[in-house]
Formats: structure tokens, sequence, C-alpha cells
């Protein structure tokens, strides 16, 4: 896989990787490779959420914290990751197993929404906090306001 052949992906993203291989292994499911995207997905998950804890934090300064906890809980649970990955097309990029390919794993939400948050891992890993705190916030505009 090149370089090009991500570039779509990665202009919906807003960011383009330095090192693709990033990229590539967040986009790795384990049904397809033991080197996959299960460790980027779980440090995905930690800074999406913080990124949108700090936002609403600062967006929103009048509400409390338990409405604040339950607005961070809608934005960050998997039918809006899964309804941003199907917006990036993600699930075009996928590497799966031939098993999952065949049962549809592409479009599976879980399995989406997962991959989704291993992209916000390696962007992190590529590129920073406030590299991924952009896509993260540009992703999630419509849904913020």
């Amino acid at each position: 896989m090149t370089s090009i052949y991500f570039q779509p992906l990665e202009t919906a993203a807003g960011y383009s990787f330095k090192r693709p291989e990033l990229l590539q292994q967040a986009l790795t499911h384990r049904s397809f490779s033991a080197s996959n995207n299960e460790r980027f997905e779980f440090l995905g998950d930690s800074i999406l959420n913080c990124v949108i804890a700090l936002n609403l934090f600062e967006r929103f300064k009048d509400i409390r914290e338990g409405d604040l906890s339950r607005i961070r809980a809608n934005l960050v649970c998997q039918d809006r990751l899964c309804e941003i990955a199907l917006h990036l097309k993600l699930g075009e990029y996928l590497r799966l197993g031939e098993g999952e390919k065949k049962s549809g794993g592409g479009q599976r939400p879980s399995i989406l929404a997962d991959a989704l948050e291993a992209l916000f891992g390696a962007i992190f890993l590529d590129g920073g906090f406030e590299q991924v705190r952009n896509t993260i916030l540009l992703l999630y505009a419509p849904y913020i306001s």
C-alpha cells in the first residue's frame, strides 16, 4: 500500500502521516495479523475521551459534571464512532482476514468504531497530542456544536 492509496482518508481526517506504517497498523484487524490495531485502539480510546472532555469543559462552562459526562458518553459511543468512520469510508481501508471480509466485517459497527479509535492512536503516535486533537475536533465538529 502506498501513501497515494491512503490520501483520501488522510485528507478527510485532516492529517498526513509521516510514518504510513502506523496508519497501516491502525487499519489492521486482528483477523488479518498478529500485528494489529488493538493497542492503538486502547490508546485512541483514552485520547478521544480526553479531547472530548477537555473541549466540553472549555466550551460549556455552566454545565454541571453529570451533564458533561452524559454529553461525552453520547459523543464517544460506538454509534457515533461508527457514523464518523462511515463518513471517512474507513471500512474501505481496513485489512481484514478472509472470514471477516466475507461476513461484511468492513461495515460492522464495532470494527469500524475500534478502527477509528486506532486511527486516533496512530495519529497521536505519529504527530503528537495537538495533531490528534485537531483531527478529533474536525471530525466531531458537527456533533459538538
